[in-house]
């Protein structure tokens, strides 16, 4: 695994612990289908939680959450009823989550929750 992929891989678990403990319940993680995929659903009370994580050693590059386009945003929205769908679950709600993560490997990561990205 390349180094890349294991500090995502590192973000996303980080993320779904912060968001368990914040009362999310995470339902399915790195969801594929030929749209994209999904890093993390969650679901909050009867609203479905789509979740972006964007992981980053350092703010080199700018801030993790700057990578969210509104391109990413639309294909996030478009991935979430699809993935409904292939559960075949309904949800009062919807919404978009981004989570950022900084850890450069030294300590306790930076987390950075955003609800209802739009």
């Amino acid at each position: 695994m390349l180094a890349k992929d294991k500090l995502g891989a590192r973000g996303e678990a980080f993320a779904a612990r912060y968001l368990e403990q914040a009362g999310l319940r995470i339902v399915d993680r790195n969801w594929r289908c030929p749209s994209g995929e999904i890093d993390l659903v969650a679901v909050e009370g009867t609203t479905l939680v789509i979740v972006e994580v964007k992981t980053r050693s350092s703010e080199n590059f700018g801030h993790p959450l700057e990578a969210i386009t509104t391109a990413k945003l639309e294909r996030l929205y478009l991935l979430a009823s699809r993935w409904a769908r292939a559960h075949r679950l309904r949800f009062s709600g919807l919404r978009v989550d981004a989570v950022s993560i900084l850890d450069d490997g030294s300590g306790r990561p930076v987390i950075e929750h955003l609800r209802g990205v739009l």
